[in-house]
């Protein structure tokens, strides 16, 4: 038995059906407000019985730090893809990213070293290394604390050290490192927002650079690593770093929208930061734009992926190849 947590995001979704394709016996957990029905529409991208795939997966009901449901998904279960993440940015969450993120991943952990689970497969992020100077960030840049860190990476950075924590208990795990995630499905949140923004109409773009992952990549190549005999080890998932100006053209063009062209320059950011943070407590509306942020709209941050690529041979999807499926997916969902 497979046990995949956030299967009903946008990764997790993905590896659902790649899980089932393969014969699997998958269980997957989820929160009593999750929306099912998104994950059957992305199941639709692939094939023509989407209900077929869904109904061979065993769903769940629990969240991460509910121990005695969690008790209850891992009986049987062998292999873990712990996909599961709270996403924000916001100082005020810090204590929600905490409980998810860090505390959730240790009950992962604790679990799969209760049940003597064979092999855990993280799924982390790049936010959580180091940064240089110059050149790419690779696997060996650590952590640094002093840096101004957002609340996010922070929490990803403790979840992180929670599996290594379980390495040196005795649990066999991988951790994938994915930069920007992109792909079909789930439009209104995370980074399929870009496309409903740009497909609405946006006219500026920042002057930062990323590097941008296709999530058909991320799941090919925790299925791959999980099924070798590598073993604690960490890889950054890049299929091509990018600026957003670049990007974002790539997009407009597919969704046959006009690309921005105005750049908003660093001040600028920061002062709709500012501006942003002040109404939040004016008005007691949620802030958008954080400080941190609208910094790293500005930064150009290189990723190697040379570790992966040669440790599987691996072809990523160009990221060209990823916005074109995307697009045609977002637009036809946007006449059905």
């Amino acid at each position: 038995m497979i046990l995949v947590t956030g299967g009903t995001g946008l990764v997790g979704a993905h590896l659902l059906y790649f899980l089932i394709q393969e014969g699997h016996k998958v269980r997957a957990i989820h929160r009593k407000n999750s929306d099912l029905e998104a994950v059957k529409q992305l199941f639709g991208y692939f094939t023509n019985q989407p209900h077929t795939i869904f109904n061979h997966i065993e769903w769940v009901e629990a969240n991460l730090n509910d121990i005695p449901a969690l008790t209850v998904a891992f009986k049987d279960v062998e292999v873990v893809y712990h996909a599961a993440a709270y996403v924000s940015f916001d100082p005020k969450n810090f204590q929600k990213l905490k409980n998810s993120n860090i505390e959730g991943t240790a009950n992962i952990v604790n679990l799969c070293l209760s049940f003597n689970v064979r092999k855990l497969c993280h799924f982390s992020s790049i936010a959580t290394l180091g940064k240089v100077t110059n050149g790419a960030v690779t696997e060996d840049q650590n952590w640094n604390p002093d840096e101004d860190n957002n609340v996010y990476a922070i929490s990803k950075y403790g979840a992180e050290m929670e599996v290594w924590r379980g390495t040196q208990e005795g649990l066999d795990a991988v951790i994938l490192n994915p930069g920007v995630i992109l792909g079909s499905g789930f439009w209104n949140k995370g980074t399929g927002v870009l496309f409903k923004k740009v497909y609405n109409g946006l006219s500026y773009h920042t002057k930062g650079e990323m590097g941008f992952v296709d999530v058909i990549d991320v799941v090919r190549i925790a299925l791959k690593l999980m099924k070798s005999d590598c073993k604690n080890e960490r890889f950054i998932l890049i299929s091509e770093n990018t600026s957003y100006q670049k990007l974002l053209t790539k997009v407009a063009l597919a969704l046959n929208k006009k690309p921005p062209g105005k750049l908003l320059q660093p001040w600028m950011l920061s002062l709709i930061s500012r501006l942003d943070y002040i109404k939040s407590l004016l008005t007691g509306t949620k802030q958008m734009l954080f400080k941190t942020t609208a910094e790293s709209l500005s930064k150009k941050r290189l990723y190697s992926n040379a570790k992966i690529v040669n440790k599987l041979n691996y072809n990523f999807i160009p990221l060209e190849e990823t916005i074109k499926t995307s697009a045609e997916n977002f637009l036809k969902d946007k006449t059905t």
